[in-house]
């Protein structure tokens, strides 16, 4: 078992001591449901073949049918896929959606592959898959590396393969193919909804609200957009190739034209942006600010770089971006850390309003999704807060208790032993 699987499940038994269930819940909970692997097996430009190692796992299933996205990346692996589809299952559950958790990746650099091939092994996942997944079985979105075409790609394959237009099997698909208004910003509005909330709380209505992003994919540029346009100073953000900070604040907007041009935002520190200067992701963790927001990659702080936060908040849009190592640093140090299956909750709540207007054949404004999203996440977040402040345990513990408890429900509504041997 991985660090990365074993740190997910210590949370789970972390909860287990804040409330009552029973043994056999926690005994279903610690494993998944079903997992299968495959190889891919596609054609590629050069009229070769080429295999490449695919998973999908549906964790649980009690509170409605599965859903988790697809990752296409090169480090994918099974354990990785297995934890994921488990954090699935208490997001869903911690907001209160009828859904189970899910994952899927393929292990592949998209950045090796034409667009040709790209959608031929995207088609291929879901011949692969297809007896897993479905409109009330399984249902996919994108994640790490893809996107809404892909999406598009994979509901129309299933949907030839069934003989019948599907569209609610896939969810993070185009506008035009039955996508969801709303769902781009979906993740980071969501967390922006709960950091809003619960600002007195946190105490940052008191603080200079400075902003520090790892990450400046689709997460982080639109956390950064949210909380430029309501005052907040963003000192510094990163992607894959570095950091750019500037004490004075940077436009998100210019740095997301500078992603999209030149593929990183280090190239903004050219000579129109002379203050602007460049560094690590550790140099930048070391800023003064009053909030950070994770929005990469899994065990981005860890036991090496934790010491060097200052951050009174840390908003987690990335899954899993704190080792439990440097988890219990954080609290220690008393930084309020609000939890993945929280933070990031507003992706797949919006991923289950699309799939509520494919089955209803309806479609909503962006300000209708939104509408039902604000509400979602304000009263989810409040009730973890309380449960956190009840109990007098960090936020992720109380994420995991809030969500323990629902799971909790459901499986002893099929009868635990406490009803069939009284």
């Amino acid at each position: 078992m991985s660090n990365m699987l074993k740190g997910a499940l210590s949370h789970l038994d972390d909860a287990a001591k804040h409330i009552e269930v029973p043994s056999e819940v926690l005994d279903s909970l610690r494993f998944p449901k079903e997992v299968m692997t495959v190889r891919l097996t596609i054609r590629m430009d050069n009229g070769s073949r080429r295999s490449f190692e695919a998973w999908r796992c549906r964790y649980d299933d009690t509170r409605g049918p599965t859903k988790g996205g697809i990752r296409f990346h090169p480090g994918a692996n099974l354990e990785e896929v297995i934890t994921l589809a488990f954090w699935m299952t208490f997001k869903c559950a911690v907001v209160g959606l009828p859904y189970g958790g899910a994952k899927g990746a393929i292990k592949v650099d998209t950045h090796e592959l034409s667009k040709q091939e790209l959608e031929r092994l995207s088609r291929a996942y879901v011949q692969a898959f297809a007896r897993v997944i479905g409109p009330d079985r399984d249902i996919p979105a994108p994640d790490m590396y893809t996107n809404a075409m892909i999406m598009g790609w994979m509901a129309d394959e299933y949907s030839s393969l069934k003989g019948q237009p599907s569209p609610a099997v896939i969810t993070g698909k185009p506008i035009a193919l039955g996508g969801s208004l709303g769902r781009e910003d979906a993740t980071a509005r969501g967390g922006f909804y709960i950091l809003n909330h619960l600002e007195k709380e946190l105490g940052l209505d008191k603080t200079q609200r400075r902003a520090v992003i790892q990450g400046y994919g689709n997460a982080g540029s639109q956390i950064a957009r949210l909380l430029h346009d309501a005052g907040w100073k963003i000192l510094a953000v990163s992607d894959s190739k570095g950091a750019v900070c500037d004490m004075r604040g940077l436009d998100p907007a210019k740095l997301s034209a500078t992603k999209k041009a030149h593929g990183t935002v280090r190239r903004y520190a050219d000579d129109k942006h002379k203050d602007v200067s460049l560094m690590t992701d550790d140099e930048m963790f070391a800023l003064d600010c009053d909030l950070l927001v994770p929005a990469a990659m899994e065990d981005q702080i860890h036991d090496g770089n934790v010491d060097k936060i200052t951050a009174s908040v840390i908003l987690e849009l990335a899954n899993g971006p704190v080792t439990a190592a440097a988890d219990k640093i954080l609290n220690k140090k008393r930084i309020t850390v609000l939890p993945d299956i929280l933070a990031n909750a507003g992706g797949v709540s919006v991923s289950y309003y699309e799939w509520v207007q494919n089955r209803q054949g309806i479609s909503w404004t962006a300000e209708e999704v939104q509408a039902r999203l604000k509400p979602l996440m304000e009263i989810e977040s409040m009730a973890v807060w309380r449960v956190a402040q009840t109990k007098k345990i960090p936020m992720r513990t109380a994420a995991y208790v809030h969500a323990l408890g629902r799971l909790s429900d459901a499986i002893r509504a099929h009868g635990t032993q406490a009803y069939f041997c009284p």
